[in-house]
């Protein structure tokens, strides 16, 4: 167990020095502001960020819309978890390379990952409500 957490402490210090590829979501209107690109999973707001092109390319043809011109920006990791995910107004984490299967990582919003305030878990380790 020890050797698995100090392998994710290793893995979520690089994701937060590294930057990645984040997609803008499709914005109610051409003249008004996209946000980045999520998805919603059991109440839990994700933040789609990619590796690289190639990675988004994959997402892409998984989502049958590889035809589609993708806007993205690149965001530094640490920039996604400390600015991004508490800005979301609602639990929210961020999901890499996430249609690459096992090879894709999840960072939720936990503490020791996401800022305390708005991680899902309290100072005693129990999960908060979600809703």
């Amino acid at each position: 167990m020890a050797a698995r957490r100090q392998a994710f402490a290793k893995l979520l210090d690089e994701f937060r020095r590294t930057a990645v590829l984040v997609p803008l979501g499709d914005g109610p209107g051409p003249d008004e502001e996209r946000g980045l690109l999520t998805a919603d999973f059991n109440g839990i707001r994700f933040i789609l960020a990619f590796s690289d092109e190639q990675a988004l390319a994959r997402y892409a043809r998984a989502r049958g819309a590889y035809a589609r011109e993708w806007t993205y920006q690149s965001i530094l990791g640490a920039r996604l978890l400390d600015v991004a995910v508490p800005a979301a107004g609602v639990p929210c984490g961020v999901a890499l390379d996430c249609a690459d299967g096992p090879d894709g990582m999840v960072f939720p919003p936990v503490r020791g990952i996401v800022p305390d305030e708005v991680a899902l878990d309290g100072d005693d380790g129990t999960p908060r409500d979600v809703a």
